[in-house]
């Protein structure tokens, strides 16, 4: 929408796109209000967005040449009682020390040689045999009567000795080798230029997420009905990386029976004890402020399954409390078997997509969108204390009862106390192949890299393959996620050399080799605080993403907001299908009109209890399988 067509009046103005900005926007429209939504910025999102690789590299460019905008004086637009809140002035600055790498060549290489010999022409076997003999015989030319000059019966007869001997290798090759072999074409390494040239094919995501199966995000997406604006897929393992390798974390009752890495004793110990998680008991309650290692050794589990359970299942750290770190455990039990065997699910085309939906649905019941705008002020009312207004970029005066901002637009100006910035250190690979290969090459993995050396942090890492849509095939799009003790690649450089091949790297091994690189820091948004800010009561703040794996934090943040500014209305509806709104001008006569209501009510009310009872057979079911996984378990105890 123009700016100049811009209503001078709506319920609400929010200025920014991300998550958090996103779900409020969608559930105030859902429910009557009027919206204006508006970014400074010429994409969706703002730092929870996606990019194609061209795409990013001209927002990193952006990042290195940002500029602020002139302060204008709009002190003419202000009227008695009232005074001006400015805003920054400049994109908000919570991306830093940004370095790019590129591992692969600017144009395309030759093809890499198979195992298998190819079939040559005699003028190629000719100028190798050649160039081997100028290369032993330096100096001394070829004799006569070479290749080139042999008879035809001598030709042909070389010719079938030769593929006499290629199927002879064939047949005594190992059966591993074979398929490798035949099936596969000669493997190019990929270029810089064909980075580009697919760049379309990448979606590149600022922050890496997962979603937990039953977290806040997927209860609210099913509720809301936001969810048919996307797609989604499951994430297919958990690995961990422990002594050098990197191996498959059984999660599921069925991945632990089928698991090759332990023994069948620790197999019962492992089911014993996640069945002993699902209820909380005196002993755990014993070890309440200890550290979560010392309740698993207590357990006698051994490290192997201690390892699993500590950094893989409940993704936490030696030092973190014992309630802390069984809660943690409890939640991805607790998410298991609703979607597949790991308890997360990513989206299609990345997380750029999930705000982009909920900012569809507010367009949907009303809210206006404006990209490459912005509010430079605050009409605050002295008296009160209220914001009643804004002044966006183009100096127009739009008032309004309650303003939603992002943290990052608002000046240190308005800071009351001082507080420890934290930030998380990131980086985006693209590699040409998996950390784990299997028989599948669409595989979406979780990997926990647990600390190195004392103080070191946690790195999480996730792996996406071509099905997920975020990059081209034959490659990986690879997030590295840590709590930042230094710059990011300070922090994440070490784990990508050892679990990549790159020009670093002392020896490749069987690791997959790293294409290009992007290293960057990103503000901690859960370092938010409200009372830290001397603002108005009716304008409320949103953070950047949090350096956690889930979206609880954002959520929980914009339910908060829709409840202080509306805590009597329902927070994010149901919206009714297309297919189920009737419009005033469908009935000709008011009798139909009316019968055509009731009918429609009367649908909508079964089409409610059958998505009520749907949903009540479908939690049935998965409590169901969860006792049936208890009993399962409580077998193997029995026969110990």
């Amino acid at each position: 929408m123009a700016a100049e067509d811009l209503p001078s009046e709506f319920d609400v103005v929010i200025l920014g796109t991300g998550l958090a900005e996103s779900v409020v926007s969608a559930a105030l429209s859902r429910v009557g209000q009027r919206v204006l939504h508006v970014d400074r910025r010429s994409y969706y999102a703002a730092d929870w967005a996606s990019f194609t690789f061209n795409g990013l590299l001209t927002w990193i460019q952006e990042q290195k040449e940002r500029q602020t905008d002139e302060v204008k004086d709009w002190s003419s637009l202000v009227e008695e009682g009232e005074e001006l809140i400015h805003l920054s002035n400049s994109d908000p600055a919570s991306i830093k020390n940004i370095q790019v790498f590129c591992f692969t060549s600017e144009e395309d290489e030759e093809e890499v040689a198979c195992a298998t010999p190819p079939n040559t022409t005699e003028e190629e076997k000719s100028g190798a045999e050649e160039e081997s003999t100028e290369t032993e015989s330096a100096g001394s030319k070829p004799e006569e009567g070479g290749p080139r000059e042999k008879e035809g019966e001598e030709e042909e007869e070389e010719e079938e000795e030769e593929q006499t001997q290629v199927s002879k290798e064939q047949e005594e090759e190992p059966e591993d080798h074979k398929p490798h072999n035949q099936s596969e074409p000669p493997k190019k390494r990929i270029s810089y230029s064909q980075l580009l040239k697919e760049g379309r094919r990448f979606n590149i995501d600022l922050v890496s997420k997962l979603m937990f199966s039953r977290g806040s995000l997927v209860d609210l997406l099913i509720k809301s009905n936001v969810s048919r604006y996307a797609e989604f897929k499951n994430v297919t393992r958990i690995l961990t990386y422990r002594q050098g390798k990197v191996e498959q974390v059984p999660c599921s009752r069925a991945d632990v029976f089928a698991s090759r890495q332990l023994s069948v004793v620790e197999k019962r110990k492992l089911m014993r004890f996640l069945t002993s998680c699902v209820e909380e008991t005196e002993e755990q309650s014993a070890f309440n402020g200890r550290p979560y290692l010392e309740f698993l050794q207590k357990q006698n589990l051994g490290d192997n399954l201690q390892h699993f359970l500590l950094h893989s299942i409940a993704m936490v750290t030696e030092d973190t409390p014992t309630e802390q770190g069984l809660a943690s455990t409890r939640e991805f039990l607790r998410c298991l078997g609703r979607y597949g065997n790991t308890p997360f699910l990513f989206p299609v085309y990345g997380l750029g997509e999930i705000p982009q939906c909920f900012c569809r649905m507010s367009a949907v019941f009303g809210g206006i969108y404006c990209l490459r705008h912005s509010v430079n002020c605050l009409l605050v009312d002295k008296e009160t204390n209220r914001c009643k207004g804004v002044i966006d970029s183009r100096g127009q005066r739009i008032s309004c009862n309650h303003f939603v901002v992002e943290e990052g637009f608002v000046g240190t100006d308005r800071k009351t106390m001082a507080t420890p910035t934290r930030s998380v250190s990131r980086a985006v690979l693209i590699t040409d192949g998996s950390v784990l290969p299997s028989d599948s090459e669409q595989q979406v993995s979780m990997v926990t890299i647990p600390p190195t050396a004392a103080g070191c942090p946690a790195v999480r890492m996730v792996e996406l393959c071509s099905s997920t849509m975020t990059c081209m095939p034959g490659t990986c799009l690879v997030h590295l996620t840590c709590q930042s003790a230094g710059s990011a690649y300070e922090d994440l450089s070490p784990v990508v050399t050892k679990m990549f091949h790159t020009s670093e790297s002392e020896d490749k091994g069987d690791r997959p080799s790293a294409l290009w690189c992007f290293y960057f820091n990103m503000a901690d948004g859960s370092a938010l605080q409200d009372q830290d800010h001397d603002l108005p009561s009716n304008v409320f703040m949103c953070s950047g993403p949090d350096g956690g794996l889930s979206h609880e934090y954002a959520i929980k943040q914009a339910e908060s907001i829709f409840n202080k500014i509306l805590p009597d209305e329902d927070f994010c509806p149901p919206a009714p299908n297309p297919e189920d709104i009737i419009y005033d001008g469908d009935a000709a006569a008011a009798g139909d009109g009316e019968i055509q209501d009731e009918n429609t009510q009367e649908g909508n009310n079964e089409d409610d209890e059958n998505q009520e009872q749907k949903t009540l057979d479908e939690d049935k079911s998965c409590e169901e399988n969860q006792v049936e996984i208890q009993n399962e378990q409580e077998e193997p105890n029995k026969e110990n």
